[in-house]
């Protein structure tokens, strides 16, 4: 009895270690969002302001175009988030459910796209905005994310786990391919694709090498580039840069926290079956 107090009492502390890394650096970046620029750059470092200084919420709008920015991020995150949907789970359900010539080939061939590092591919689509001529547009930012092979194989995963007799019944109902996705598939996979939303828009958001790659103009930038090109500059406002990586970060927090039963069962129920 002794010795499980010690064993509860150890994982209580690694849990609460666990909880401080995690959560520190969140409770650092509001704290320093309310100091002065006097108290950010001072050492030793002071931890709670003195005095508190809320004007760092009012400059991250005069030093970058924080309105258009979320505008475009907003749209970054959810033209992808959509269009992954759409194409990755069509694709998804061709190899999980149709019979076709190279169905497994094709299928390692997504497979072999997982393990090619993003950074390869970020020349060859440079070039290709460029001769479509959409530097500095929207569609730069969201064309290149429309599909992923990562989504295609969680939802193919997904797909593979439901019984095979629903197809069946389906088909003796009369149903066509398209038919049996939209109607049978598709709504049985509701945690799949809300994992697969979720992760889409979680790293949507955050995205920062292609849109400072493509869009070089302030008011066409996304949140995480606009930040990124503010910390750049010689002189840095912490209280500022924090302020806005805060209200930049709120959304996909309060999203993820809304949605994580879902996301956690849509990625537990994507094992097994090949």
């Amino acid at each position: 009895m002794h010795s499980r107090r010690w064993v509860l009492a150890a994982s209580y502390t690694v849990l609460v270690m666990g909880v401080l890394v995690v959560v520190g650096p969140f409770v650092w970046q509001a704290l320093t969002s309310v100091k002065s620029f006097q108290d950010s750059v001072r050492i030793p470092p002071t931890v709670l302001p003195s005095p508190w200084d809320w004007s760092g919420y009012a400059k991250v709008f005069e030093l970058m175009p924080l309105g258009h920015q979320f505008v475009n991020t907003v749209l970054m995150a959810g033209g992808r988030t959509i269009a992954q949907l759409i194409f990755c789970s069509l694709a998804a359900f061709a190899f999980a459910r149709l019979e076709f010539p190279g169905r497994r080939f094709f299928f390692g061939l997504f497979l072999v796209v997982l393990m090619v590092p993003s950074q390869l591919f970020v020349i060859p689509q440079f070039l290709i905005m460029q001769k479509l001529g959409w530097l500095n547009t929207i569609q730069a930012l969201i064309v290149p994310g429309m599909f992923s092979a990562f989504g295609t194989f969680l939802l193919r995963q997904f797909f593979a786990g439901l019984p095979r007799e629903l197809d069946e019944a389906a088909e003796l109902d009369g149903c066509g391919p398209l038919q049996r996705y939209w109607r049978i598939l598709l709504p049985l996979s509701k945690p799949g694709l809300i994992a697969l939303a979720v992760l889409t828009l979680l790293w949507s958001w955050n995205d920062l090498m292609w849109p400072l790659i493509v869009n070089t103009d302030p008011e066409m930038m996304p949140l995480s580039a606009g930040l990124a090109a503010l910390s750049g500059q010689h002189n840095i406002e912490y209280p500022a840069l924090m302020a806005g990586s805060l209200m930049a970060t709120a959304p996909v927090i309060v999203i993820f926290a809304i949605l994580q039963k879902q996301i956690i069962e849509g990625i537990a129920n994507t094992g097994g079956k090949a």
